[in-house]
């Protein structure tokens, strides 16, 4: 408290340092222009204190408020942020999004989605694509392609064009170039079925077949 502290020997800036005993808080621009007014009250006559020193402290007072202020602008902005977000994350519901993964559920009657990332260009490149058993069901082909991202689209048939069952399937993407093959990174389509916002705001989107992701996981929205 300001009773507590010695106002002839005890500089403001060590005085910056106490904590309000009552209910153990870090000192605010209220609790600071109290100590420099004490302060200034109790300095010795004989000695009184320096314009430059005054003027030092009156600026430290500007940036206590300053940053007081500025605390509450942000936080106003990230509650803002936060709702904008939430209410742009429930129009996904119903609505279709590529996210980083090697397996998503097959809809009855849907198509699935992909995006391959090409680091380097590759002389031929294939998606083979699983069922839950691990049976090869299909392979597309996507033949020589440079680098970058490369989308493809399966229509939920085998190799002989029969329609598969709605399922959860898994990819594999497989570059080759000179005769040997890699294993590269892809993203699958899947279905938004709801949204949820945690305790601390955080929004997370619940995906078909595959469960719940982050919302910043998310790279494209069909």
């Amino acid at each position: 408290q300001v009773n507590e502290i010695s106002a002839t020997n005890t500089s403001f800036v060590e005085g910056l340092a106490l904590r309000n005993v009552d209910d153990s808080k870090e000192l605010g621009k209220n609790e600071f222009l109290k100590l420099m007014i004490t302060q200034l009250n109790n300095q010795d006559p004989l000695s009184p204190q320096e314009n430059g020193e005054f003027i030092a402290q009156l600026a430290q007072f500007s940036s206590v408020e300053g940053i007081e202020n500025l605390n509450t602008s942000m936080n106003s902005m990230a509650t803002s942020f936060r709702s904008s977000q939430a209410l742009q994350a429930s129009a996904l519901v119903g609505r279709t999004v590529l996210i980083n993964t090697d397996s998503t559920l097959l809809q009855p009657g849907g198509v699935v989605g992909g995006k391959i990332d090409l680091q380097s260009s590759a002389m031929d490149l294939k998606v083979n694509i699983s069922n839950e058993s691990g049976v090869l069901v299909n392979q597309v082909s996507l033949g020589s392609q440079q680098r970058g991202d490369v989308h493809f689209m399966w229509s939920g048939k085998d190799a002989d064009g029969n329609q598969l069952p709605a399922g959860r399937y898994k990819f594999e993407a497989v570059a080759s170039t000179g005769g040997v093959e890699a294993q590269v990174g892809m993203a699958l389509s899947a279905n938004v079925d709801s949204v949820s916002i945690d305790r601390n705001r955080a929004i997370t989107l619940n995906l078909a077949g595959i469960g719940t992701v982050p919302l910043d996981e998310v790279q494209q929205i069909r």
